[in-house]
């Protein structure tokens, strides 16, 4: 890979505006003097040291790592009540600025290690100058 500032830059776009969206349903919650669901939000795009380590682990080319490496970005949404997850999970299903593409429900499932959580992988289209840009987070 080349441009990996190019590369990467939908990746964080898309962090931030995914940021701003799920924080803003926990304004509109507390705004309307309610439990909100979603206790905080964080962020991150993968650093590019991991992605190649995934890539290679998984033999994917690196012409391939925008269609096949589904982590790249990603957003954490931490919630306080195990019950509140579901509220969540129901929101983003009813958006439509992007689409669900896979759930993975390790709270019903939990993982030998004993790890919770519930994870959603999102096409995530990007406006860039060039045109959309969809992305998986």
């Amino acid at each position: 890979m080349e441009d990996w500032d190019g590369f990467l830059a939908p990746y964080q776009q898309t962090v931030a505006e995914l940021k701003m969206k799920l924080k803003g349903i926990r304004t509109q919650y507390k705004l309307e003097g309610k439990h909100s669901p979603i206790e905080f939000v964080t962020g991150r795009v993968k650093p590019i040291e991991s992605i190649i380590d995934k890539a290679s682990k998984k033999h994917i080319e690196d012409t391939r790592f925008a269609e096949e490496v589904t982590d790249i970005a990603g957003c954490r949404v931490m919630c306080q009540f195990v019950e509140d997850i579901g509220i969540v999970v129901d929101h983003l299903r009813k958006r439509n600025d992007f689409r669900i593409i896979e759930e993975r429900d390790y709270i019903s499932n939990k993982k030998p290690s004993g790890y919770r959580s519930y994870h959603v992988v999102l096409e995530y289209p990007v406006q860039t100058i060039n045109g959309e840009k969809k992305s998986h987070r």
